[in-house]
């Protein structure tokens, strides 16, 4: 049973192009992380937003039916490419970065529901994320405010509430890549917040980045 518009049945398929430009988004995430790992801010301008363009034009190169979920999906990862240069300059831009990825959520929440979609997928989305997206409101909220930056508290709950429909949308279509790349965008952004607002562990950097690209590797690739 489907609730919304069914996707063509034509056959994804993988080009060369899209090969290249997944082979350079791999490599610009490995080195990324490791800029990440040794605090190199110079690698990590270069390789953090190349990685996040690569992957972009990997779902543009590819072999798949050009509907409104794909065209979706394209101008959301042109928003995680802005968000990931705000979030990583050394002014505090945490809040135009949090709006950059808020409107990525939503447009790639469109492209999951404008694609097939099953209903019992999106319950059992909606049984997971709705949970688990406010346990982790209520944890960054209190961390927040003993920070004493209660004026973020209404964009990251905001953002929470953008990211958890994402996910759902992603499970709504029964998608295993999707919904993976989907939950790890989730747990990628909860360390982000758990880093800032609660307790900064040591691993806390390299794990957002690498949780980070493979969540948008799984959400490329869930066109195929």
């Amino acid at each position: 049973m489907h609730l919304f518009v069914s996707k063509s049945c034509e056959t994804s398929q993988v080009t060369s192009v899209s090969i290249v430009f997944l082979v350079v988004a791999v490599l610009a995430s490995v080195a990324d992380w490791a800029a990440v790992a040794r605090d190199s801010k110079i690698v990590e301008y270069v390789c953090k937003p190349m990685a996040t363009m690569a992957l972009l034009a990997t779902a543009a190169s590819l072999d798949v039916v050009r509907d409104g979920s794909w065209g979706l999906r394209l101008v959301a990862l042109a928003f995680c490419v802005l968000g990931d240069v705000f979030l990583m300059l050394p002014r505090n831009l945490f809040v135009p970065g949090l709006a950059s990825f808020a409107v990525a959520q939503i447009l790639f929440a469109a492209g999951f529901l404008t694609a097939d979609v099953e209903v019992t997928w999106f319950a059992g989305g909606v049984l997971v994320a709705v949970p688990v997206a406010g346990l982790l409101a209520r944890r960054f909220v209190a961390g927040i405010r003993r920070s004493g930056h209660a004026d973020l508290v209404v964009p990251v709950i905001a953002y929470v509430m953008v990211i958890s429909v994402m996910a759902v949308g992603a499970a709504a279509t029964g998608d295993v890549v999707a919904i993976a790349g989907a939950f790890l965008f989730m747990f990628s952004d909860s360390l982000i917040a758990e880093s800032r607002f609660v307790k900064k562990r040591s691993w806390h950097p390299v794990g957002i980045m690498v949780t980070y690209h493979l969540a948008l590797a799984g959400l490329v690739l869930s066109l195929l």
